[in-house]
């Protein structure tokens, strides 16, 4: 029965990736696969196992609290392990529903306007350059996805030429994909690592900042020399929308609301949906009572509602989440990714090579399913390099192809960019970012930057003994 419920997640998996093809949104499958993958496991009634020094039978723990039957016992064990990685799942998807929410507040207010006017220069390289900055930082802050289209948007007023916009667009994948990579918010798999313990704000900022700047630096110096970007845009036909009178407050007090989740995780040491649910509270508060128009009357007020920044929020991507990371879970429970990890230990000794291997492969199959996997996969202390070579590697290496991270989907939906052409173009370019950045990572390992303290080895093993799961 383990052979088919392989068989089920690799089938959905196909799903997924052909999501094109077929012309069928990815939700689709990903939800059928977990409720099937589950299904399964509780119609056989399998053994799931928890990690404990090796996999260990959570049933054999229920029948030494007093249950006597087997079958019963991992009835109850299968429950308690999809309560146990519900709960995980659901920390990653009110943070994101949070995030999303507050990112749409600020859309409505026309906040991200305010940074369409900063940008002024008919200069191909200097706009090139400035809009990489803005992409890398923009989307430390407010996520790969939501910064790819934002600049995209300001793009389209400042080069009506899609021919030469197409460039910009492309680069501006490798920059977010790289500014994404070091924030704990920037990207949903740099999330969800932060949110299971994985990786720590401070840590991940210090480790990864330097090799993430070099992935989006290279290719824009690099880019810099090319054709493509000599001389000057051909028009500046810039139509400039109304600025509200909340449009700036809105925009900065949002950020810093997002950007104030880590901090307020670092002084609770509360999970970071209950930060984003504060924030999202605070930025919510202040949307109701602020005035974007002088004449504002309950039909204006309709149109800065809150409720409508709510409708605006891809559910569809929250619950591809959910199907994708409950497929994993059933897979983890299993023991099926522990029994693989060692399968890698044994046939690739060099964990480097393997976390490159994912990082590639980021760039065909989806990012979120690889980093999930990798979490159950592996049992490092909090920190370890690995992590943070994990969260680099399946951030920035969706770059190498249009389809590999959801920035790439994104510009090649608004752009129409052709698989090809990004193949030819930038990919090479992003290939180049991603080795010197993984270069740099493996040098900092060399030097013994990522090995863990006293202190952090202790706060591991202590977090492994109050598991939930035992």
């Amino acid at each position: 029965m383990e052979v088919a419920i392989i068989l089920i997640f690799v089938l959905g998996y196909l799903a997924i990736t052909l999501e094109h093809s077929l012309h069928l949104d990815k939700t689709v499958p990903a939800l059928i696969m977990a409720a099937v993958c589950w299904a399964l496991l509780a119609a056989f009634g399998l053994t799931v196992y928890t990690i404990d020094d090796g996999l260990y039978p959570i049933f054999e723990e229920i029948m030494h609290e007093g249950v006597e039957d087997v079958h019963a016992a991992k009835l109850l064990a299968i429950e308690e392990s999809l309560l146990h990685h519900l709960g995980k799942t659901a920390e990653i998807l009110f943070f994101l529903i949070g995030a999303m929410t507050i990112v749409e507040i600020i859309d409505l207010h026309r906040g991200f306007e305010i940074i369409k006017r900063f940008i002024k220069t008919k200069n191909k390289r200097t706009l090139l350059w400035i809009v990489g900055i803005l992409a890398f930082f923009l989307s430390a802050i407010i996520d790969n996805l939501t910064a790819t289209i934002v600049l995209i948007t300001i793009l389209r007023k400042i080069i009506p030429e899609r021919e030469e916009r197409l460039w910009y667009a492309g680069l501006i994948v490798i920059a977010a994909n790289a500014g994404g990579a070091w924030s704990p918010i920037g990207d949903v798999t740099t999330t969800m690592l932060w949110i299971a313990k994985k990786v720590s704000v401070a840590k991940l900022v210090e480790y990864l900042v330097l090799p993430a700047l070099l992935c989006f630096a290279a290719p824009f110096a690099i880019a810099s020399f090319l054709p493509a970007f000599r001389g000057e845009v051909s028009t500046q036909n810039y139509e400039e929308k109304e600025i509200y009178k909340s449009s700036a407050t809105m925009l900065y007090l949002g950020l810093a609301m997002i950007v104030f989740v880590p901090i307020f995780k670092s002084i609770t040491h509360l999970p970071p949906y209950v930060g984003m649910m504060l924030s999202l509270g605070v930025v919510w508060l202040v949307a109701e009572y602020i005035k974007p128009l002088e004449n504002y009357d309950y039909e204006t007020k309709a149109k800065f509602s809150v409720h409508k920044a709510l409708a605006r929020i891809e559910i569809s991507s929250i619950l591809f989440f959910l199907g994708i990371l409950l497929a994993v879970a059933a897979l983890e429970s299993l023991g099926l990714l522990f029994n693989f990890a060692n399968w890698l230990d044994v046939t690739i000794p060099n964990q480097d090579v393997v976390v490159l291997l994912l990082g590639i492969g980021s760039a065909i199959i989806d990012n979120v399913p690889l980093v999930a996997a990798s979490i159950g996969m592996f049992n490092e202390p909090m920190d370890a390099e690995l992590w943070h070579f994990i969260a680099y590697a399946a951030g920035t290496g969706g770059s190498l192809l249009i389809i590999g991270s959801a920035a790439g989907v994104a510009a090649m939906g608004m752009e129409r960019i052709d698989f090809f052409w990004y193949l030819k173009n930038i990919s090479w370019l992003a290939f180049v970012g991603f080795i010197i950045g993984a270069i740099l990572i493996m040098a900092f390992k060399t030097i013994g930057l990522y090995e863990p303290s006293e202190e952090e080895l202790h706060a591991f093993l202590q977090l492994q003994n109050t598991s939930p799961i035992k």
